[in-house]
This record gives C-alpha cells, sequence and structure tokens, in this order.
C-alpha cells in the first residue's frame, strides 16, 4: 500500500470577488492544517497496518522452541524425548537457545530399538546428553551458522559445522530448514539424529 500523497498543491479555485488578504491567509492557513491533519491520519493508519502486517507475519515469534516443536507434526519423536528428558521446563526458560531439532525421520534412522531404549528411565541420563549435544546457546540464525567450523552445545562438547555447496551440515546431518524464530531462540531441522562422541 503506497502512502497517499500529501503535500500536493490543491487545484487553485477561483472566487467571484477577491478577499481582503488577510481573510485569505487565514483560509489557506485553515485549509493547510486540515489537509495536515486528515494527511498524519490517513499515514499514521496506512504504517499502523503494514506494522501489524509484519508482526502477524512471523507465527511462531511469540511461542517458546519447545511450543513451535510441540505445534510441528514433524516433532513428535523429538517432543516426546525432550519430555522424557525433563528439558521442557529448561527449554521453555529465557534462553536463547539454538536448536538443531531431528525430525521424525531422523529419529527413525536410529538402530532399531535404540529409540525405545533411551526412552526408557533409566536411560533418561544418555537421553539428556544426545539431546542438549542438539542445543546450542545463543540465538544463532542460518546466515552465521555457515560462518562456523564448529560450535559449542549445551552438552559441552563441540559439534562440527560444514558447508557442502551452499547445504550445512552438522556431524553430517543435513540442515534441510532454516530459521524457525520463536521467542527464546531459533530452530534450525536436521535429517539425522547426531551423537556425541565418548
Amino acid at each position: 500500500m503506497m502512502p497517499p500523497r500529501c503535500w500536493a498543491t490543491p487545484p487553485v479555485t477561483k472566487v467571484s470577488e477577491p478577499l481582503p488578504s488577510g481573510v485569505a491567509l487565514r483560509k489557506g492557513l485553515n485549509l493547510m492544517k486540515s489537509r495536515m491533519f486528515v494527511c498524519v491520519a490517513t499515514l499514521a493508519m496506512v504504517f499502523g497496518g503494514m506494522v501489524r502486517i509484519a508482526d502477524a507475519g512471523c507465527g511462531t515469534c511469540d511461542k517458546t522452541v519447545v511450543e513451535n516443536a510441540a505445534a510441528n507434526e514433524s516433532f513428535k519423536t523429538l517432543v516426546a524425548a525432550v519430555k522424557a528428558a525433563g528439558l521442557v521446563e529448561t527449554l521453555s526458560g529465557p534462553g536463547p537457545f539454538t536448536v538443531f531439532a531431528p525430525t521424525d525421520e531422523a529419529f527413525a534412522k536410529l538402530p532399531a530399538g535404540t529409540l525405545e531404549s533411551l526412552l526408557k528411565p533409566e536411560n533418561k541420563s544418555k537421553l539428556v546428553e544426545i539431546l542438549t549435544y542438539h542445543v546450542v546457546p545463543g540465538n544463532v540464525k542460518a546466515k552465521d551458522v555457515v560462518t562456523l567450523k564448529e560450535a559449542k552445545t549445551v552438552n559441552g562438547k563441540m559439534v562440527a559445522i560444514a558447508v557442502k555447496d551452499g547445504t550445512v551440515f552438522l556431524d553430517g546431518a543435513k540442515v534441510v530448514k532454516t530459521d524457525i524464530t520463536s521467542k527464546n531462540g531459533v530452530i534450525h531441522v536436521i535429517d539425522a539424529v547426531i551423537l556425541p562422541k565418548n
């Protein structure tokens, strides 16, 4: 939407008799004030609407990384694992957190029985170790990720980052979607579960 042409010169209107100069000046000033008021009000509505549209364009910005993951059908397994690991409260905190989130298909690539074993209460510490390896402190957007060779995870270990033909990989896992902006961080989607090295 283009803003109105507020300052266009109004058309000259002829009058039957010339007005005294003082009256003409006052009428002219009143006309200008009226036009300025209408113009400012119109601009306020136009640009106010533009701001609201821009805010509405980010449907994930008002939710945490956990809430955004839970709202995405591709992260059912990840959300279940986060709950089993007791990390919901942590990842719902102020952060910010950068989460490299494996999809359900990524978890399905794990060897048979691995996921089921990790979700058992007795293996909670191992599950926490793996999930926190997918989280980097800070709000690291895609434009910043591509400049890195490695990053320190919440796990405490370093994850390797490589860029090949314009595609980013973390320990061999391909980043397939980037910059799901959240109010406490950002999510990047990966196509494999990455495992910390012993």
